[in-house]
């Protein structure tokens, strides 16, 4: 179930909410300028499918993201828990960081948590299938896909490079609850 928690950036132990409540996740996320939204997922993505059909199954919605926000390109990311790099790929995003464009995630299967620090407060969201996020540039973040991952979701990029992220060297992901542990 899709959760926010919501604490104050020195309380990682005192959450000040927490809701599984879309529409309340939706009010605190846009007033943070963040958007949220629950899309359906409607299609059955098989154990082997290529990165190529989970796109075309979603090309209308990810034709329709491109056209509203400028973005160029679109790809997959999709982990299991067999994956052999999971713990490496798990580092790569634990630190946090910001990008010089738009995170678009739509997930579309599996679950996964993004930590937003926004102001002197962190939003913890637990993304899970037909969630779509969209984290402005420039906000300080970090995802947690949990020691045996196991999602999938479709990434919206402007720049054609894909993910590329510039780190705050804050060590404040580390002081925050990890995602399934």
């Amino acid at each position: 179930m899709t959760r926010l928690t919501i604490y104050a950036d020195t309380e990682p132990g005192d959450p000040v909410t927490q809701t599984t409540d879309g529409a309340e996740i939706a009010s605190h996320l846009t007033g943070a300028g963040v958007r949220f939204e629950r899309w359906p997922a409607h299609a059955a993505i098989a154990d082997d499918a290529e990165p190529q059909a989970i796109l075309d199954s979603y090309g209308a919605e990810i034709e329709r993201l491109k056209k509203e926000g400028g973005y160029q390109t679109a790809d997959v990311i999709r982990l299991k828990p067999d994956h052999p790099d999971r713990a490496a790929l798990r580092n790569k995003f634990l630190d946090e960081h910001t990008h010089a464009e738009d995170e678009v995630r739509f997930f579309v299967e599996g679950s996964g948590a993004f930590y937003l620090h926004l102001a002197d407060k962190v939003y913890r969201l637990v993304c899970e299938k037909n969630d779509l996020l969209s984290v402005p540039a420039g906000t300080r973040h970090w995802f947690d896909m949990g020691p045996s991952p196991r999602f999938t979701c479709v990434r919206i990029f402007t720049n054609p490079e894909g993910w590329v992220a510039r780190f705050t060297g804050d060590p404040i992901a580390g002081r925050f609850p990890k995602y399934g542990e």
